[in-house]
């Protein structure tokens, strides 16, 4: 299975949605910002449109060049920056991955001087699509994402910032159950994201599919598809991601 082509997500119509409403969503007419998780510096490079300058930080150095946009290596669990560096601190798809989520948060809100945007997979069901290890056989999360979130949830981790605006954007209706999701287990999760490009949570390894499937692991995977299938019509929708900002300077 080829790796997902990033260009073409964010090309999808709900990519350009959600992009949209982060935009909408920053609060304006500050200077400086800090991009959490920047990866390919997408988002660093829409946010010199609204900012003077934009520190985009990774676990590993990003390797790229933008006018006003100043690549950082650093770890969201622990910045390397003094108290209140930034007017605002961006943090969009990242925090669904963090294990150390509380101590990620609480440094955020520590560098942060006046406001924080938060967005996040709502509400997700992560036993929907998850993988098996081929290396160490272990059961992932679907993108790695080892947390849910809520938009009280989300006020919870930042108990020093006030809530100013929340969206919700897109819709899906992707759950299961739990028979489904132990019969996917049983047969290797077959139909898992093995096209992301996160590794194993365990061993760090790439996400490779499954090498072969016994007949019985078929019957099962079979089985637990066609469970979902039945469930579907009654899977009530919900919003596929929430923003957040959140204030600091409001006491």
């Amino acid at each position: 299975m080829p790796r997902r082509n990033i260009e073409e997500s964010r090309n999808s119509p709900a990519e350009i949605a959600r992009t949209r409403d982060l935009l909408e969503i920053i609060p304006k007419n500050f200077s400086t910002v800090l991009d959490v998780g920047t990866r390919d510096g997408h988002f660093s490079r829409l946010l010199t449109q609204y900012f003077e300058s934009v520190t985009a930080l990774d676990l590993t150095m990003p390797q790229f060049q933008f006018d006003r946009v100043v690549p950082v290596q650093g770890d969201v669990t622990c910045l390397p920056f003094p108290d209140k560096h930034f007017d605002v601190v961006f943090c969009a798809e990242v925090l669904e991955h963090i294990p150390g989520l509380e101590k990620a948060c609480s440094e955020i809100c520590r560098v942060a001087r006046h406001a924080i945007v938060i967005g996040v997979p709502y509400r997700q069901d992560i036993r929907v699509d998850r993988t098996t290890c081929n290396q160490c056989g272990k059961i992932n999360p679907p993108w790695g994402h080892v947390n849910t979130f809520d938009e009280r949830k989300i006020a919870s981790l930042f108990p020093e910032c006030q809530s100013a605006k929340t969206s919700f954007v897109w819709s899906t209706n992707d759950r299961t159950n739990p028979l489904s999701t132990w019969l996917f287990d049983l047969a290797g999760n077959p139909y898992g994201v093995y096209d992301q490009d996160e590794p194993c949570i365990h061993c760090g390894k790439q996400m490779t599919l499954p090498v072969s499937q016994s007949f019985s692991q078929r019957l099962i995977a079979g089985a637990a598809l066609r469970l979902n299938r039945l469930q579907a019509p009654f899977n009530s929708a919900h919003p596929n991601w929430v923003h957040m900002l959140l204030r600091k300077d409001v006491r």
